[in-house]
């Protein structure tokens, strides 16, 4: 379950009194929108943290990697702008503007040196008339680049033309399409797995029963026919490949597998199949993806490549360079019999071939794949999968020097386009390389064993799987859930690991809510892996035993630097993949990040109470947030223009806790009716979770009078970072109220205190199976390095008690669920703890030590650091070190 799925709206049934029926009918307004909100600024907030990451040069990236966040940010940055619209029931044109103006500085910086693109309005464009990949927004990026290929690079690519946007713009106005998909669309911006198989049924099922208009459908087939008419009388009838290439594909994003490739389709199924394509932007896991990477339906349309079929004696994938290591600028080639999808599915084992990029291209390693059958096209159309004779499986799919021409042609595209190419190849029936797309690389990760910040297998340490191929570095742990159908991957829940038999695109869908993902076959040149590296989803192919080994519901901790799984969560792997150092910070795609950071990341707005906290002075998609943030929670708990005093809904909790906090009861809550009273205590709390929740709070041990061993450098560290970071670099000062949404059995609790974020929404009730508790910190008022030490205590600290964890930089994210009520009940008390035991203690965490010290006295119930402690041993904090401390542990 979301942890902004929350349970409020049932509990509105219950209430029974008039006046107080409209209130809380009108809050429920306001809290749908203000649910997406937050959703969209944790959203943000995970943007940002990822942004200063990379720019800590932590790890590698490209162009690619810096349009995916933006067009992310300004998704959820425009979302959160038309939510608080709507909670507040008027319009804020300062922030419209503030969005818009950094909008069109990233536009104007991205075009600089760019040409104007070329549109027609041409239903068909042959590729000779396609003179460069300006012509991207006419025909799709497959489109532009195969032309580009053909027509400057001079490589053989199929014969073909282009069936243009204009054409798809034409097919959806014509049969009235436009307007309906919008409105279901509409239907899926939560991003629900249950929503998106709805409506791309609906959409798809509208596209089936359409009509291809009699001037388009002409211009196609007219196009179709002058191809046959000057193909080879070898390859008569001719039958074509019908290749997505929408806006975007190939392009900023790879969009590998998420669109339809139709191989061998005769004449008389050409306009279905064209449907089939078109329907496919609407496809579960194309909506899933776009989502994600916060392209709106305004930009999505669909050209198609109709490519002449080539009857491919073998196929495959080849990267100008390792997709995961960066340090490796080898071209790796990978290679199938017959035609290509069972290289880009991971169908069969693929034959591999390593070239050094000299000149000529020096092969240094080749290994051959066990290929037992092989996908064949059949005389009028369709294909087959065939067997491979015994004979012929022992040999080779290309000869050394057929290898050779390849990577030739990958350094060629590699200069041409000036940045690593993933390049989909085929191999014709007399031996000619042909080229059949080619996209920028993604490239993620470390080389194995150099900065690797991942140990070898530790001591104790259960290894159920090694030796699998690295498709996205990374460490996950999680329950194991083995997806077998496509129920499986919508009921797939977050926070698990994904194992499967074959790896396959379709899996995007559950990619976000996967802390890790292992198949038993495929390699690191599928569409699957592809994908993995553009989610950041460590990812292991080819462990060819993975559902085998793998036991379904077990906990398990995937190791993507070594290629291993273990048994159990191994806290030695999970901590060290907290990144050090780093020394991606040249070059121009740093710089370009650095830019376009500047637009994001900081934050000016960082006192509620100052005149200048308003939309007025918002420059970034930082202070947008921050402000928009702020000013939700006062239009969604202060409802002064809808309710009289007598119909208040919340109210002031009196209790020995240093927060200002304020109660909301939806129902059955309190014990005291919550709109005739000021104030309630704790002893009238009724509801469950925040009645555990504050029972660790009150813990008499945390209302010690006596004062935390502040260490002197920590302190003096706050103020040097008050006074000396840009604004927004993770020091943003909250407001100082806190909120209860609570009834019997809920809560939503959010503590927004100085420099400290907090977000706790839970359930406990009778049934297992509906409790949970969602976790969420972020902030401090120290320098970097300490806000992290605490973030990983924290982390520690819910690990121990069995939370699902991930943590970025200042920011901890957790997760419990389906556990019994006395457990959920357990563990909102541990956090009421925790919550105030880790107030203000980036100060004293002047060593990496003291995170396990910290981490050993929380879990000892020594809240007060005595040093005699409060369990099995000493709790005393070492003394800082000497010297320049603050370099330590970054």
């Amino acid at each position: 379950m979301n942890i902004l799925d929350l349970p409020i709206f049932n509990l509105f049934r219950s209430l029974r009194s008039s006046p107080r029926r409209e209130v809380m009918a009108r809050f429920a307004v306001r809290y749908d929108n203000f649910k997406l909100l937050l959703e969209s600024n944790t959203e943000l907030l995970k943007i940002i943290a990822d942004i200063e990451d990379k720019l800590r040069g932590k790890a590698p990236f490209g162009f690619p990697y810096i349009e995916a966040q933006t067009l992310r940010t300004f998704f959820h940055c425009g979302r959160m702008i038309d939510c608080i619209e709507k909670m507040s029931g008027r319009p804020y044109p300062h922030l419209r503007c503030a969005l818009e103006a950094i909008q069109n500085a990233v536009k104007g910086e991205a075009e600089e040196n760019r040409a104007v693109p070329a549109v027609s309005r041409e239903f068909v464009l042959r590729y000779a008339d396609i003179p460069s990949r300006e012509f991207a927004p006419a025909v799709g990026e497959k489109n532009a680049n195969l032309a580009e290929i053909r027509n400057r690079v001079r490589l053989s690519v199929p014969r073909g033309f282009a069936v243009t946007t204009a054409a798809f713009e034409h097919f959806m106005a014509a049969n009235r399409l436009e307007e309906v998909v919008r409105r279901l669309k509409a239907k899926v911006d939560i991003i629900e797995t249950e929503t998106i198989l709805q409506v791309s049924e609906q959409i798809q099922m509208l596209i089936a029963e359409a009509e291809v208009p009699p001037s388009l459908g002409r211009a196609i087939l007219e196009a179709f026919d002058e191809l046959e008419a000057s193909a080879p009388p070898s390859r008569r009838p001719l039958c074509i490949s019908m290749r997505s290439s929408a806006i975007g594909e190939d392009a900023t994003l790879s969009f590998a597998g998420q669109y339809l490739t139709v191989l061998n389709v005769p004449r008389e199924r050409v306009l279905a199949e064209y449907k089939n394509v078109v329907a496919s932007l609407f496809s579960p896991r194309a909506i899933a993806y776009r989502l994600h990477m916060g392209i709106p339906f305004h930009e999505a349309a669909m050209a198609v490549a109709c490519l002449e079929m080539i009857p491919a004696r073998a196929s495959g994938v080849l990267y100008t360079r390792h997709p995961v290591n960066p340090f490796d600028d080898r071209i790796l080639i990978q290679a199938v019999r017959g035609l290509g999808p069972y290289a880009v599915e991971g169908i069969v084992p693929p034959d591999h071939y390593v070239f050094e990029k000299s000149d000529p291209p020096r092969l240094v390693e080749k290994r051959p794949g066990d290929q037992a059958v092989r996908l064949i096209p059949l005389p009028g159309g369709s294909v087959a999968e065939q067997e491979v004779p015994a004979e012929e499986r022992r040999l080779p799919s290309l000869s050394d020097g057929q290898a050779a021409e390849l990577a030739a042609a990958a350094r060629r595209l590699e200069a041409h386009f000036q940045a690593p190419q993933d390049v989909e190849w085929a191999l014709d029936e007399e031996g000619r390389v042909v080229i059949l797309q080619t996209r920028p690389l993604r490239i993620e990760g470390c080389e194995a064993g150099r900065d690797c910040p991942i140990p070898e297998a530790p001591p104790g340490a259960v290894t159920l799987l090694e030796g699998a191929e690295i498709a996205c570095i990374g460490v996950g742990c999680g329950p194991a859930v083995h997806v077998r159908t496509e129920r499986d991957l919508a009921d797939f829940p977050e926070g698990a690991v994904l194992v499967a038999v074959h790896p396959s695109p379709q899996y995007v869908i559950a990619m976000n809510k996967a802390r890790a993902i292992v198949t038993d076959t495929g390699g690191v040149v599928c569409h699957m892996a592809s994908l993995a590296r553009e989610y950041l989803v460590p990812t292991l192919l080819n462990a060819r035993r993975a559902t085998e080994a793998i036991p379904p519901g077990a906990e398990v901790t995937v190791d993507a630097y070594h290629g291993r799984v273990y048994l159990g969560r191994v806290p030695e792997i999970l901590e060290a993949a907290v990144q050090r150092g780093g020394v991606f910070t040249r070059g121009p795609a740093y710089q370009a990040l650095r830019r376009r950071a500047d637009r994001i990341v900081p934050l000016h707005l960082t006192d509620p109470k100052s005149p200048q906290f308003s939309e007025e002075h918002c420059r970034t998609i930082h202070d947008i947030m921050r402000f928009v943030h702020e000013t939700a929670y006062a239009v969604v708990f202060q409802l002064g223009d809808l309710v009289t005093d007598r119909s208040r809904i919340s109210v002031r909790l009196k209790a020995p806790v240093p927060l200002d906090l304020y109660v909301i009861d939806l129902f059955g809550g309190l014990s005291v009716d919550a709109t005739r009273a000021s104030v309630v205590t704790p002893e009238q709390v009724l509801s469950v979770p925040f009645r555990a929740l504050l029972r660790g709070m009150l813990h008499p041990a945390l209302s010690s009078p006596h004062p935390r061993p502040v260490n002197l450098s920590g302190f003096m560290s706050v103020l040097s970072e008050q006074m000396t970071s840009q604004p927004g670099v993770g020091n943003e000062r909250f407001g100082d109220r806190s909120y209860a949404i609570i009834s019997d059995k809920y809560l939503n609790f959010s503590s927004r205190v100085g420099y400290h974020y907090s977000v706790l929404d839970s359930y406990c009730g009778k049934t297992p199976a509906k409790n949970y508790i969602h976790f969420q910190f972020k902030g401090g008022a120290a320098d970097d390095v300490r806000r992290a030490r605490r973030a990983r205590m924290i982390e520690q600290v819910l690990a121990h008690h069995g939370f699902l964890v991930d943590t970025q930089g200042d920011n901890v994210r957790a997760r419990l669920d389906k556990q019994p009520e006395p457990e959920i009940e357990a563990m909102l008390t541990m956090l009421g703890s925790l919550l105030l035991f880790t107030r203000q203690m980036d100060m004293i965490m002047h060593t990496d030590e003291h995170v396990r010290q910290l981490t050993r006295c929380f879990l000892e119930g020594n809240y007060r650091l005595d040093p005699e402690g409060g369990g099995s041993g000493s709790c005393s904090l070492a003394p800082a070190p000497q010297g320049n401390e603050g370099d330590r542990g970054r």
